[in-house]
């Protein structure tokens, strides 16, 4: 080893138990489910892409308020719906209420999954597994209690989409903390390949569009500001000058996204669609 290698200081290691206890505070900040009901409809496209089964043992990862868990008890599933945000299970319960669905709903961490091996038909994660600090643990999890023979399916923002954008926007005024992987990676066909190529049969990812329609921009931000953790957060730790600076940078991404020319918002959002079928 070279004398510059010896004192080169070595990278630390990011404290991943941190990092989730500040995105746990994020997410159950605000009211995810007020953005997340928008969603529905990728629970509803996932559940088809996988072709789903009724009668099939199904668990949804990071459920929020349960879009890809509705989308599968309709569809005649047997459900088990987890999130580490009780108030967001509680918003899953009340929806499942509504249908007259029974669903099962339980508190649990993405990174260490109460169930045991093999115990699943099919994995489902709509934009939720792909916030987890440790990424490869998370996509341990998934694979574990998913059996032999049955499907993983993922929806994750991109990096080069609009909510891929939206994080990089705000890294720029908050960086997040050093050494943890950005969540976006899962919307890339390369991540999902390291993380589950040792226990795939195939990996089918095809690249889909969500479509955010808002009132006006304003209406937009205020809801991201109020209710989308992230934004939420990164507002709340910055001064007045760095709130004016994040907006001005996130009315700037909105226009560059937005396809509506009379005052309202359609901003096309891409996400990767993933079907992984285990070995």
């Amino acid at each position: 080893m070279s004398t510059s290698a010896a004192l080169k200081p070595a990278a630390l290691e990011p404290d991943l138990a941190a990092v989730k206890q500040r995105q746990h505070g994020a997410w159950s900040s605000g009211d995810y489910a007020v953005v997340g009901t928008t969603l529905q409809i990728v629970g509803e496209q996932l559940c088809e892409a996988i072709d789903l089964r009724a009668g099939s043992k199904v668990l949804d990862v990071a459920a929020g308020n349960g879009n890809a868990t509705l989308a599968a008890a309709r569809r005649w599933c047997d459900v088990t719906s987890t999130d580490y945000v009780p108030a967001l299970l509680k918003r899953g319960r009340e929806r499942a209420m509504a249908e007259h669905l029974a669903i099962e709903f339980r508190e649990a961490d993405a990174e260490a999954l109460p169930f045991a091996d093999a115990a699943f038909d099919v994995v489902l994660s709509t934009f939720g597994v792909m916030f987890t600090p440790d990424q490869d643990k998370a996509a341990s999890e998934l694979a574990r209690v998913c059996r032999s023979g049955g499907k993983i399916g993922l929806a994750n923002w991109t990096p080069q989409g609009f909510i891929g954008q939206l994080f990089k926007t705000i890294g720029k005024h908050l960086p997040p903390p050093a050494g943890v992987k950005s969540p976006a990676m899962w919307g890339t066909t390369a991540r999902l390949e390291e993380m589950f190529g040792g226990v795939a049969a195939e990996i089918a990812a095809e690249p889909r569009m969500f479509v955010f329609r808002y009132r006006s921009p304003d209406h937009w931000l205020d809801i991201f500001k109020t209710y989308y953790g992230p934004t939420l957060k990164a507002f709340a730790a910055l001064d007045a000058s760095g709130q004016a600076a994040l907006t001005r940078d996130l009315l700037t991404l909105l226009e560059e996204f937005n396809h509506a020319d009379d005052g309202t918002i359609v901003v096309h959002s891409e996400y990767l669609e993933a079907v992984i079928t285990k070995r």
